[in-house]
């Protein structure tokens, strides 16, 4: 299929995300600048990995939860979620998302349904994503690939509920890591049987068939559709196959390590 620019001028730009953040970030991705910049630039990243590592630290054993922003509260997928959340704060886990509206926001409330921990490693965009209001800790990155090292660095498992391309893009690195070897063959769960039975159906009739992955790749995923199911699957395989032992690091004062923090809600907000 033969593709046509589209005009500058065209209806179909979003005028508003010609921001400040957008336009560093073109001008990092489109080649090399100066040596001045790159260095800039580079001690930029580091310093926001730094202060990932830091304020996660001390965040406990974590599940990350992803998903669509851009499901309301009365969606059937919202209220799954949030019970996805709940069954794994009440397993012991940390329920940890992108920190933002829909899914993000009901498995982050299941949490505090439960009085779970609940954390959020948010993104700062041209059309500004407020954090939702169910997160004990919130921390905002500028670079999309150093909140995809924090949702997947303090993690023993990773579900994927119904969501769109950044669900899509979160889930197969994982999937990429594990295949790999980077990383543990930490559990990836699919909720939404119906959902993405069409997406495994592809991945095995036409990836496998064509060689250019495994079965073994496509095994590995697990569908469900029962968030009891998703909370004991995930708690037998962290503490059997990885000895996962429940806990939360302390901080040391002497490294300037905070405590850790208070609620952002109360417990009455999610009622």
């Amino acid at each position: 299929m033969k593709s046509t620019p589209i005009p500058a001028d065209s209806p179909l730009i979003d005028k508003s995300l010609e921001s400040k953040t957008v336009n560093e970030e073109r001008r990092f991705l489109q080649g090399p600048n100066s040596r001045l910049n790159e260095l800039t630039k580079a001690l930029r990243i580091l310093f926001e990995i730094v202060r990932g590592f830091r304020r996660l630290h001390f965040v406990g054993p974590c599940v990350t939860v992803f998903g669509s922003a851009r499901f309301s509260g009365s969606h059937i997928f919202y209220k799954q979620a949030r019970e996805v959340g709940s069954e794994l704060a009440n397993a012991g886990f940390t329920v940890m998302t992108g920190g933002g509206p829909g899914i993000m926001e009901a498995a982050n409330r299941g949490a505090k349904d439960v009085n779970g921990r609940s954390v959020g490693c948010n993104i700062s965009l041209p059309k500004e994503q407020e954090p939702n209001p169910y997160l004990d800790l919130f921390v905002e990155f500028n670079y999309f690939f150093v909140r995809k090292l924090m949702l997947a660095k303090y993690s023993y498992a990773f579900v994927a509920m119904p969501g769109g391309f950044g669900t899509l893009d979160e889930v197969f690195e994982i999937a990429t890591f594990v295949q790999t070897g980077k990383v543990k063959g930490f559990p990836i769960i699919f909720f939404g049987i119906e959902y993405w039975t069409p997406l495994i159906k592809f991945l095995e009739e036409t990836m496998v068939a064509q060689g250019t992955i495994d079965q073994m790749d496509v095994d590995r995923f697990i569908l469900s559709d029962s968030p009891k199911e998703v909370a004991s699957l995930v708690s037998q395989v962290s503490k059997t196959t990885f000895g996962l032992a429940h806990g939360v690091m302390k901080p040391r004062w002497w490294l300037l390590e905070a405590p850790n923090p208070k609620p952002v809600a109360s417990q009455e907000q999610t009622s």
